[in-house]
């Protein structure tokens, strides 16, 4: 029954891709840029009077400008010009015109392609195009467009196109053409090979499978002797902005309250970055780089995984550790702990204004993972310690107070928002205290706390 019901609903969909629709009514918008010296392309309502047609565009050629004024109007569904390719338009005019209409902006490596529109000069007329020939040196259409241009100044009569000295308005609606079919990789059915959920993309794709869980627990080093750029273990530095780059889109993942940063990088060295410029980092008292990496998928060709340590007073470069990810097996964590002697060359790090981290490399692109990004000088506390700089906290979540307390003393609290901003503070000095959630916003903490045999950070929830 399921795969007499799935059939279905194939056909449905490749038969009512099979069928003209209008693809632009301008109830949205859906002009694109003007260009040419056009006088103007907007969105008006219907010229005509007593109009019932809502939203329409109003074309309107410059007396001064070039002859080959136009205006781009964006396609809200790509057009299928592979086998049909007919499409029509609704033009308003009060006196007989022609105009030129062209299919551009096709992904599959279909030409440009453009036809005559003829109009009569009787108000609203649906006029119909095959784009089949196509003029003005264009080929024909063959192929996905996205993008539909017209030129009101065309002229069949005369050289192609009028004196660009005349002016003239030109109305158009319903843009209509034949839809083309949904990419199953991104249409919310499981097809084409994909496994567990619809995944978008391009096919043959692979579905995301992030980490089951995060990396090893860092282990427990006091806070001197660690500077932390991104961490649940430790206090991360106060940074003024993670910033993408290079179209990365970059989240966070939550693994029962250990954030971990999930980054999708379409192009060569695209990635991430922590700004210092405000107040540098000075990692000059650190002797080691740490950071957790995860990627997907197996690269078939080199591909580099670097972090970059970017100083910029001093007329000093960037520092950069790379890694080639092809000796790396996918789907693992791998903790990467490198000596600041091993790529450093001796360049100065104590004024670090970005922490940057990005992928190079042809065939791993998909999302890659991070997490404890940070600089350590290689020392950790002894067991007793660690043991003995536990803390608790009660309620978590709430909606009023944090109740905190240790077997040892607390010296100092600290809260965090998720961008790095203290908005708490306080130094109890004793085996309890009490975090006041009143004047914080609901969402994601995070709380820096010293005692006297070392610090934690605990995430806190407030509701």
């Amino acid at each position: 029954m399921k795969k007499i019901t799935f059939l279905f609903f194939a056909l449905t969909a490749l038969l009512s891709y099979s069928q003209q629709e209008v693809l632009q009514d301008f109830e949205s918008g859906g002009l694109g840029d003007p260009f040419g010296g056009l006088a103007s392309a907007s969105i008006v309502a219907d010229p005509e009077p007593m109009g019932t047609r809502g939203q329409v565009a109003e074309i309107i050629a410059s007396t001064a400008g070039e002859v080959w004024q136009g205006t781009n109007i964006n396609i809200d569904q790509n057009v299928e010009l592979t086998t049909d390719k007919t499409m029509s338009i609704d033009v308003y005019s009060t006196s007989a015109i022609s105009i030129l209409v062209k299919v551009t902006g096709s992904g599959d490596g279909g030409p440009d392609s453009s036809v005559e529109a003829n109009h009569t000069g009787m108000g609203w007329e649906t006029i119909t195009v095959t784009f089949n020939t196509g003029q003005d040196n264009t080929a024909t259409a063959n192929g996905t467009y996205t993008n539909f241009v017209v030129y009101p100044n065309w002229d069949s009569a005369g050289n192609g196109y009028i004196n660009p000295a005349i002016a003239r308005t030109v109305y158009v609606d319903n843009i209509t053409g034949t839809p083309s079919a949904p990419d199953p990789c991104a249409n919310g059915v499981q097809d084409a090979g994909e496994e567990g959920i619809d995944c978008g993309g391009t096919c043959p794709n692979a579905c995301p499978n992030p980490p089951s869980g995060p990396p090893t627990t860092p282990p427990n080093r006091a806070p001197a002797d660690v500077i932390s750029v991104f961490s649940d273990a430790y206090t991360d530095e106060t940074t003024e902005q993670r910033q993408s780059f290079g179209d990365a889109v970059v989240t966070e993942l939550d693994f029962s309250g250990n954030a971990i940063i999930s980054a999708t990088t379409p192009l060569p060295g695209a990635g991430f970055q922590y700004q210092y410029f405000g107040s540098n980092l000075d990692l000059s008292a650190m002797t080691h780089m740490h950071i957790d990496f995860y990627f997907e998928g197996a690269p078939t060709t080199a591909g580099t995984f670097f972090t970059v340590i970017a100083q910029y007073n001093g007329g000093s470069n960037a520092v950069q550790n790379n890694i080639d990810v092809t000796a790396l097996a996918s789907n693992t964590w791998h903790e990467i702990d490198v000596t600041f002697d091993s790529f450093a060359s001796g360049q100065p790090r104590d004024q670090i204004q970005q922490v940057i981290v990005q992928i190079n490399g042809p065939d791993i692109y998909g999302p890659f993972y991070v997490d404890n990004i940070y600089f350590h000088n290689n020392t950790v506390l002894s067991t007793n310690d660690f043991e003995t700089s536990e803390f608790k906290v009660s309620p978590n979540p709430t909606n009023t107070d944090w109740n905190l307390s240790s077997s040892n003393t607390i010296t100092n609290v600290a809260v965090y928002d998720i961008l790095g901003k203290q908005v708490l503070a306080l130094a109890p000095n004793s085996n309890e205290a009490i975090i006041d959630a009143s004047s914080l916003r609901t969402g994601v903490y995070f709380a820096r706390i010293d005692g006297v045999n070392g610090s934690k950070t605990i995430k806190l929830v407030r509701e």
